[in-house]
């Protein structure tokens, strides 16, 4: 059994690339995760996708989302335990309702080698030994390029690093001494906790027609934040949001 894991982007239809899009179309069977969140717009999105870019010739599996704690004490034994569940609900899914001769598509946000635990998953079933099957990866532009692209960026200084990280890990990125720093993953925007002056660059829904930018000093743009994350929000029932700290010189 072949799957294809392909990444489609942070959210707009037209930031798939050729090779995705070619993917797409090779696909018999996507299995696509219902989280049970009540955000119907990240399936209509997804509908969006195939539709524009695909001649319809797949049938859809809708694979029930294991429950996860969003704030546990051991953060990686959970995310661990939640990858095994993911991976037993797939397993089950392929085994009863695909053929050997079927080819399986993933719909990746983003790309899949940035904060997404499909290839750990596929890994996991691949690993087990139950089913006999091969996956291949299809990048995908991940939301900090579009990020990257709306406010005109460079991420790195001149012979510098990039940090890469979540809001969870901000505050023991910068005590290390990190001061350029891509965040992803903060819904709770944890740079509004930072002392000193910071540059940043922030954006949301990326790749959509109701996408977010504001950039600024920090301390003089949080609330312009909070607002444009509000109609992120009101307009999709959802937001995906990245930006870039840099301590000001």
């Amino acid at each position: 059994m072949r799957l294809r894991l392909i990444g489609i982007g942070p959210g707009g239809p037209d930031d798939l690339t050729v090779a995705a899009v070619k993917a797409l179309e090779s696909v018999d069977v996507f299995l696509v995760a219902d989280k049970q969140r009540g955000v119907d717009d990240l399936v209509s999105v997804r509908e969006q996708i195939l539709g524009r870019h695909t001649t319809g010739r797949y049938r859809t599996i809708v694979v029930p989302d294991p429950p996860r704690d969003r704030a546990p004490e051991q953060y990686g034994t959970e995310v661990r335990d939640w990858h095994a569940a993911r991976a037993h609900a797939y397993e089950a899914v392929l085994h009863a309702e695909v053929r050997d001769d079927e080819t399986v598509g993933f719909l990746v946000w983003g790309d899949p080698s940035l904060y997404d635990s499909t290839i750990r998953v596929v890994e996991r079933i691949r690993d087990r030994g139950v089913l006999d099957i091969d996956y291949d990866v299809v990048p995908g532009v991940s939301s900090i390029q579009l990020l990257a692209a709306r406010h005109r960026l460079v991420f790195n200084r001149i012979g510098g690093p990039i940090t890469i990280t979540t809001g969870r890990r901000l505050g023991t990125e910068v005590a290390s001494g990190a001061d350029n720093i891509v965040v992803m993953l903060d819904g709770q925007l944890a740079c509004r906790d930072l002392d000193g002056d910071w540059d940043i660059w922030w954006g949301a829904n990326l790749g959509t027609s109701d996408e977010e930018a504001v950039a600024g000093r920090l301390s003089e743009v949080l609330d312009a934040i909070d607002s444009a994350r509000a109609r992120a929000k009101a307009a999709r029932g959802w937001v995906m949001d990245t930006y870039l700290l840099r301590r000001a010189e």
